[in-house]
């Protein structure tokens, strides 16, 4: 067997650096400081990895040379990158978009345009297609237009009036046409982005009930009225309420809402994953939006942000997820452009001048799990002697073992994988992730 070890050390610069390494021992040899690693005990398929393809992110790319842009895709979407299969993108404006719009205003149902899309999203998924031509989309709306709320804004939460649920309904299935002529299919989509958030930018407020009533008497005939195979996905929002949700929205539409999707932003609740796996077992439960806040890109900073992600991938894919979304893909050395200024962090990020771009920690963790964990993968089971090593373990399609060990933790870790009566002996220095790929 051919085992490659991959680690990214920040104090040691080390970035998916790779070695060979041999199994230095066997089982019987030892009883301490292991990890068993367990292939015959298979969990969820993994659909993929991926980020957000918002306006500000298309903006960011517009803003250099053609050369530096392809290369800030290459890093997302070639093997040589983070490898991504599963992305999201926006049906209308959101707070990361340069300024608020919608595809149809009041009176004019005649007159649905993605126009605004053209200039910097459309452009940015075409590309990425050309790198990655089975990349897989979902899709989620911030706001219904204004005139089909009861506040009268996309902002500030309102709800979507129920005289206009057919019309909003078919103004969602043009939204998939539109980019069907544009040669992008939508795999997915989510009803609402945040239905519980009432914010500042574009947002809309639904309950769980209206949320299944409307997917399930206007959203999918329409759908499929219109040829449309999109499959919906219900909550989008943060995992707290994740199994309430999930048991309101299936009493009523089970039948037309495919799983659930979820946030970080209100904490670990890595229970409600493992709750709503149990109970629904059979639904999609998609990790679609995460982001850390703004930093001066201080060493602490970046290495805390990075373990962020780190800790909530492997605590969502280890109780029961099948996908992890990240939110924007590149934004400007400020955290933006947000037409709200609610700024914030991204894996890469352009410099100052808007000449160049830094990848951020965040990055090359991000792909400890995306460059190594394939579509199709299944998550395998395992244990280990220590929660101060968090561990996820994967084994793909073509029988590759992709095993990820994070250590959070001030002290260096020594550790015994094991597998099949064999035993790989290593150290895992604090602060460190490293990434076993087994062949």
């Amino acid at each position: 067997m051919t085992i490659v070890k991959i680690e990214t050390n920040f104090k040691r610069d080390l970035f998916w650096d790779k070695s060979f390494v041999n199994f230095n021992g066997k089982l019987e040899e030892t009883e301490k400081e292991l990890i068993n690693l367990y292939p015959d005990v298979k969990f969820q398929g993994i659909i993929g990895f991926g980020g957000a393809f918002t306006e500000a992110s298309g903006y960011c790319l517009k803003q250099l040379n053609s050369l530096m842009a392809n290369s800030i895709l290459e890093d997302y979407f070639s093997e040589n990158g983070l490898g991504y299969t599963f992305c999201r993108t926006p049906i209308g404006s959101t707070d990361f978009s340069l300024s608020r719009y919608t595809y149809l205003k009041y009176g004019e149902k005649s007159r649905f345009s993605v126009r605004r899309d053209e200039k910097y999203i459309i452009p940015m998924i075409q590309n990425a297609m050309k790198k990655n031509p089975n990349l897989k989309l979902l899709a989620s709306p911030w706001s219904p237009p204004e005139f089909m709320k009861d506040n009268q804004m996309q902002i500030l939460g309102g709800r979507l009036l129920e005289k206009y649920y057919d019309v909003y309904a078919q103004y969602l299935a043009n939204y998939f046409l539109e980019y069907q002529k544009k040669g992008i299919s939508i795999d997915y989509m989510t009803v609402q982005n945040e239905p519980k958030a009432d914010q500042l930018w574009e947002s809309c407020l639904f309950s769980a009930e209206e949320e299944a009533k409307f997917a399930k008497e206007f959203l999918y005939p329409k759908l499929r009225q219109n040829g449309i195979k999109t499959k919906i996905l219900a909550w989008d929002h943060n995992k707290e309420r994740l199994y309430t949700r999930a048991q309101k929205v299936f009493q009523i539409a089970e039948d037309v809402i495919c799983g659930m999707a979820m946030h970080w932003y209100s904490g670990d609740y890595f229970e409600e994953i493992a709750l709503t796996k149990n109970r629904f077992p059979d639904k999609l439960l998609i990790h679609t939006e995460g982001c850390t806040g703004f930093s001066n890109f201080r060493k602490e900073d970046e290495v805390m942000n990075a373990e962020i992600y780190a800790h909530d991938m492997i605590g969502d894919f280890n109780h029961g997820i099948h996908g992890f979304i990240d939110w924007n893909m590149v934004l400007d050395n400020r955290g933006g452009p947000n037409h709200k200024r609610n700024f914030c962090n991204a894996p890469i990020m352009l410099n100052a001048r808007k000449k160049g771009y830094i990848r951020n920690l965040s990055y090359y963790y991000i792909g400890h799990f995306s460059k190594f964990v394939k579509p199709g993968a299944r998550r395998i089971g395992y244990s280990k002697y220590t929660s101060d090593i968090e561990i996820a373990a994967f084994e793909n399609i073509d029988g590759s073992i992709a095993v990820i060990l994070l250590n959070r933790k001030n002290e260096n870790k020594e550790f015994k994988i094991h597998l099949n009566g064999e035993i790989l002996q290593d150290n895992l220095d604090s602060h460190a992730i490293l990434t076993f790929l087994m062949k």
